[in-house]
């Protein structure tokens, strides 16, 4: 692990805040109403998930393109999960702003918009060899996700 500004990291997460700037004011109908009935052991997790993963893909200069070999296929599936995740968000804009337009499924993938981000940024960990960063990343993604998934099932 090499510490150093990672330009990889900030565009990750230009691309994970901007939908989410966007989102403050599109949000799904009635999303209130089941804001106030989130797990606070989850919100916790979530909030100290963001926390840990924001600097630390920031200040480890492993996330950085290096040579090209092999193990580059990590960055690639990432960043390809991030391209979906904002593919995610234009469908959402395009939507009804439902909550099941917002908590709906891509390709399979289940509660796309709080899957595809964690998976992005735990592969990101694994290309840059970065246990801190795997770490906070699965108590990211035990917060988010578990929030989300809340959330798909109280509208069902």
């Amino acid at each position: 692990m090499n510490f150093g500004f990672s330009y990889v990291g900030l565009i990750y997460l230009i691309m994970l805040m901007t939908p989410n700037i966007i989102w403050s004011k599109n949000q799904p109908k009635d999303y209130d109403k089941y804001v106030g009935n989130e797990n606070k052991t989850l919100l916790m997790l979530e909030r100290a998930g963001e926390v840990l993963t924001s600097a630390l893909c920031l200040i480890f200069s492993d996330f950085n393109i290096g040579s090209i070999r092999l193990w580059s296929l990590w960055l690639l599936v990432s960043f390809l999960l991030m391209i979906l995740y904002e593919v995610y968000w234009v469908r959402y804009f395009k939507s009804e702003k439902t909550m099941a337009d917002m908590y709906s499924s891509i390709l399979g993938i289940p509660v796309a918009g709080a899957t595809l981000p964690v998976a992005a940024f735990f592969l990101l960990g694994i290309y840059g060899r970065n246990i801190p960063l795997i770490i906070s990343v699965i108590i990211l993604g035990i917060g988010h996700i578990g929030i989300h998934l809340a959330h798909k099932n109280e509208i069902k």
